[in-house]
């Protein structure tokens, strides 16, 4: 599935979203009932004050003699109420949070390892940025919302039932008042609701465009430097931020016309119960006490319908992130690990085997067309080929960061989906052309390869590949922190991190993609030394841009336009006429120009 994929997943409900958002969160759901009760404690003592009020007035206070002993009797179990009130509110408060860090720590891994589980060309539709903000921005909007609009929700409720009940006790006309001044609002809420679930996803979709821009131009940085990109950077970055401000602004324009209707109903209901409150008086039907309880209860009754505005507001925030990271979710891995139903390759020399495999890239032309063959045990092997040939994607199905369209690629005689992924990393193991590198030492990036290996057998690992006496000469030894990307080392010696990990995940297939290019003719030197023990007693596959790689396999494949075209010893191959023998030509033109 594709961004578009993603995006149509994007096309449900907020009640379906909140609904599978939380059946994939049973952290959440654990211990609500507890939650739940602590809700109705603290609810319920918010109406002790109102009634503490009435039974003043109408009995403290009958008969223009104060009843100071009951009077202190009512205050004195008010203030306990309150008291009782703020403790439920605290617990109520800690348990929730706890069980919403809890389902969202759940639902951002999920979402982490769900984004490394899509296939490469799934994560290639989306700028990386945009993913990272799933799993990051997205998430803390649901928890904003899980903490602060959730629990409004469940005390709003609770206030409202509770409140309309008392209210009813006291008089049936007035509360047929105040809920008549507001279910219009209420009927009108959804209308906003629906504008608002558009309006936010828009808005979590343009901050995931913005985040995306930043990340890409502070990764970048000496790419826009070296180029003086800085204004067009600027300006990307600009229309970026300038698309989310937009979009933030619509959504709070729905909000704002929200908030002051509720603000006139709210004055309109006081006045007229007001009103009608003193009519009722004056025939009887209601004591000063229960109408004055009653301006106390229809403030307990207004105040959650005024803050819906709010709580509606982070709701739609928190719904449309909801969606991003369920759209991610939903999205099933077309490259998938069968897990424990796959097959355990044993150790040993690896044979690989291209059986009429076909590629296209989504809305491409074809990238590798019937593509058939066999590489035995041990073999070196160079592939070689103009760009845009197929290398790389033959790189990837062999590897299976991609399948094929049709056909099937195996090792040892297994069809690689038929393979646990634990069993093909451990086997099959490449080595890309960036040396990408974490930031932290040269032993924990060399350890990146085996993470149980210890430092004795990382020395020997460097020893054995003549890499000692360069790491000898680093600052620190192996404790060097090589920086973000390992931008403190040069390309070649990333390169030369990047084999002794290799090295020390002792595969039996190492797939080489251009591991010599663009490095000194030092480093190359150190780089040779490097692969001739990195490959030795174990099947190697080079993607090579160099003369020398080619000229050291044991058989060269030559691709051009998708096609397999020549197989041979580049002495054989150099001999006949065809794309090896171009291709040889323009290098020995190049290395001695």
């Amino acid at each position: 599935m594709t961004a578009q994929g993603i995006q149509g997943n994007l096309e449900r409900s907020a009640l379906a979203t909140i609904r599978q958002g939380l059946s994939i969160t049973p952290e959440f759901r654990k211990g609500l009932v507890g939650t739940m009760a602590l809700a109705v404690v603290a609810t319920l003592g918010k109406i002790v004050v109102p009634i503490a009020v009435q039974q003043t007035i109408d009995t403290g206070l009958k008969g223009g003699t104060p009843d100071v002993p009951y009077i202190t009797s009512a205050v004195l179990v008010c203030a306990a109420a309150v008291v009782l009130t703020a403790l439920a509110g605290y617990l109520m408060n800690v348990r929730l949070y706890k069980a919403t860090e809890s389902s969202l720590a759940t639902l951002r891994v999920r979402g982490f390892r769900h984004v490394h589980d899509l296939s490469v060309l799934t994560q290639n539709s989306e700028r990386r940025g945009a993913l990272v903000s799933r799993v990051t921005n997205d998430i803390d909007q649901i928890s904003t919302f899980m903490q602060w609009g959730g629990l409004m929700i469940i005390v709003a409720f609770g206030q409202l039932f509770v409140a309309t009940v008392l209210m009813l006790v006291y008089s049936w006309q007035l509360t047929l008042l105040a809920w008549g001044c507001f279910v219009p609002l209420i009927i009108a809420l959804p209308r906003f609701q629906r504008l608002l679930s558009r309006a936010y996803t828009v808005v979590r979709e343009r901050t995931g465009d913005m985040l995306a821009a930043v990340s890409e131009s502070v990764v970048g940085a000496a790419v826009i430097r070296a180029y003086a990109s800085e204004r067009r950077t600027s300006e990307r970055i600009d229309k970026a931020v300038d698309s989310n401000r937009s979009a933030q602004i619509r959504a709070q324009t729905i909000v704002g016309m929200v908030f002051p209707l509720t603000e006139l109903v709210a004055a309109l209901a006081i006045a007229g119960i007001v009103l009608l409150g003193v009519r009722l008086g004056l025939s009887g039907d209601i004591t000063q006490g229960q109408l004055v309880a009653f301006l106390f209860l229809i403030t307990l009754f207004i105040s959650p319908l005024q803050m819906a505005t709010e709580v509606l507001n982070e709701a739609q925030n928190a719904v449309a992130g909801w969606r991003r990271i369920l759209g991610v979710l939903d999205t099933p891995p077309d490259v998938a690990d069968p897990g424990e139903k796959g097959k355990e390759l044993p150790r040993g020399p690896i044979s690989v085997a291209f059986e009429d495999v076909h590629f296209s890239y989504p809305g491409g032309a074809p990238v590798l067309r019937e593509l058939s063959l066999e590489i035995p045990p041990r073999s070196r092997v160079a592939v070689v080929g103009e760009t845009g040939s197929g290398k790389t994607t033959f790189a990837k199905l062999l590897t299976r960061l991609m399948d094929p369209g049709s056909g099937r690629v195996t090792v040892d005689g297994h069809d690689l989906r038929d393979v646990r992924f634990s069993s093909l990393r451990e086997r099959i193991v490449m080595v890309p052309q960036d040396g990408f590198l974490f930031d932290g030492t040269l032993a924990e990036n060399i350890r990146y390869g085996k993470p149980a290996a210890t430092r004795e057998e990382i020395e020997l690992a460097m020893t054995e590949l003549g890499l000692a006496d360069w790491v000898e000469a680093l600052p620190a030894g192996l404790d060097t922190p090589v920086g973000q990307r390992g931008e403190s080392l040069s390309a070649g010696e990333r390169q030369l991190v990047a084999l002794a990990r290799a090295y020390l995940a002792d595969p039996d297939l190492l797939l080489l993609d251009e591991a010599t290019s663009a490095v000194d003719p030092a480093t190359e030197v150190r780089l040779a030394r490097a692969l001739e023990g990195v490959t030795r007693g174990r099947t190697a596959i080079s993607i090579a841009h160099r003369l020398s790689t080619a000229e050291n396999a044991d058989e060269v494949l030559v691709f051009d336009a998708g096609r397999l075209v020549q197989r041979g010893p580049h002495a054989m191959l150099v001999q006949e006429p065809g794309v090896y023998a171009d291709l040889h030509a323009s290098w020995v033109a190049a290395a001695h120009s």
